[in-house]
């Protein structure tokens, strides 16, 4: 919650983006005086501010092409989550200005808005199918060009990205491996897939330069000078440090170019495989160009928070379905499309089976006992189930008023949840903890200033 009794400030000063990455102090000294939530968002904010100075440093070291690669990714996904993060510290700032200048809590006004619960999203075996022409793929005909691809991946101000893979014409389509989590996000969630590739000229006639240079050495300086010669430029090429007579040029960094996007919302979540539209943003006459097919397969689930987590317990008696005189007295429990009745409280925390279920989803018809009934009356409430041409009933008995009304509020809070989520309260769907992120393959060799770094 904001807070209403202390002093505002402006966290991101007045100028370009570019200007507010680099006042860093303005960042931290606005720590003091911000709401937590806004104190963490600052710190995301400091975080890839640093992660950014480091990956310009990394590339400035870089001797490889892949490395290279790598770096400028870097770059790219820190500059997009610091754009990200002040912009949504801007938004939070502008909200609590207006809830600090509008109406105060003690104003009469219509009551707050029910707001759904939240809830995890994962999307996970993203493939993006290949189009080559038949000339290269089947006949392998024409240059050999190679590609370097990536997803970006945003949901509110959240940004994760995948791990980087080469393409070429080998190849039908793009797998990635990666399982990408979101933890907090609303049933209005939009997810923006992004796709980055950077085109790598073919490096044939480079890579044999050396050798030919060293043959002509040897030839024109006579036998003995000629192989020390030689064996100078081999050993200079094979340790990676390049040629003593080539040396390396400076390597302004690659360049990623924005080659497809689009953007998933809870329509689109469903317990299995779908392909989805891309929204292409590159020719072919575009050096970056890359023959994409126009669609993305993914498999897109969501876990909302009242599926898996209790949303109210206490005791109750249960007077079953059928059975006019036996109530019993049970720990229930409210979770998911479930309302578990246990024997006693420890049976749910330890994981024992529940003496029965109440089944609670769209259809369940819900209704509360006369409240103006006289002092001493039992507070019911009846849960309803129709299973064909019969409906079934269950009736509650709470301890006092004040706990039916709880009983009550949480029911409809879930009815509304459900109504949010919509398929993702049908059952539980399976979400797979993302494996941690290996280094990238090409970052194996040691020895480099860039590892040192």
């Amino acid at each position: 919650m904001f807070s209403r009794n202390h002093r505002s400030r402006v966290t991101v000063a007045r100028g370009s983006a570019l200007e507010m990455e680099f006042k860093r102090g303005r960042f931290r000294l606005s720590l003091f005086s911000d709401p937590p939530e806004d104190t963490e968002l600052q710190r995301k904010l400091d975080h890839e501010i640093r992660m950014r100075e480091g990956a310009c440093k990394l590339l400035a070291a870089c001797s490889q092409r892949e490395q290279a690669l790598e770096a400028t990714k870097s770059l790219l996904v820190c500059n997009s989550r610091i754009l990200s993060y002040m912009g949504e510290l801007q938004r939070r700032k502008e909200a609590q200005v207006l809830r600090k200048t509008g109406r105060r809590p003690s104003d009469s006004g219509p009551p707050a808005e029910r707001s759904p619960c939240r809830g995890r999203v994962c999307i996970s075996d993203l493939r993006i199918p290949l189009m080559w022409k038949d000339t290269e793929y089947f006949k392998n005909k024409g240059d050999l060009h190679r590609w370097a691809v990536f997803l970006l991946l945003q949901l509110g101000e959240h940004i994760q990205d995948t791990e980087m893979i080469l393409v070429d014409r080998t190849l039908t389509d793009i797998s990635f491996q990666n399982n990408v989590l979101f933890t907090e996000a609303g049933p209005d969630f939009e997810l923006r897939l992004e796709l980055y590739g950077a085109c790598l000229e073919e490096e044939g006639a480079l890579a044999g330069a050396p050798k030919r240079l060293a043959t002509k050495l040897s030839s024109s300086l006579g036998r003995s000078s000629g192989r020390r010669v030689r064996a100078s430029l081999e050993s200079a090429s094979g340790s990676g440090s390049g040629p003593i007579l080539l040396p390396t040029p400076a390597v302004g960094g690659p360049r990623y170019h924005l080659l497809a996007h689009t953007t998933l919302t809870l329509a689109a979540v469903q317990d299995g495989f779908r392909t989805h539209d891309l929204t292409l943003a590159s020719h072919e006459e575009n050096p970056a160009w890359l023959p994409l097919y126009g669609s993305v397969c993914c498999r897109l689930v969501a876990q909302p928070l009242c599926m898996t987590q209790p949303t109210a317990s206490g005791t109750l008696r249960v007077q079953q379905a059928g059975e006019l005189q036996d109530w019993a007295r049970v720990h229930g429990v409210l979770k998911g499309t479930s309302l578990f009745c246990y024997r006693q409280p420890e049976d749910a925390d330890t994981g024992e089976e529940p003496l029965f279920t109440i089944a609670i989803n769209k259809e369940t018809r819900v209704r509360a006992g006369e409240l103006d009934q006289a002092a001493g009356r039992p507070l019911t409430l009846s849960i309803s189930n129709r299973y064909g041409e019969d409906e079934v009933t269950h009736t509650l008995q709470t301890e006092s008023r004040g706990a039916l009304h709880s009983w009550m509020e949480a029911l409809w809070q879930l009815f509304f949840d459900m109504s949010q989520w919509k398929q993702c309260c049908d059952e539980i769907m399976k979400i797979e903890t993302p494996a941690p992120r290996k280094p990238p393959q090409v970052l194996a060799k040691q020895g480099s200033l860039y590892h040192e770094m």
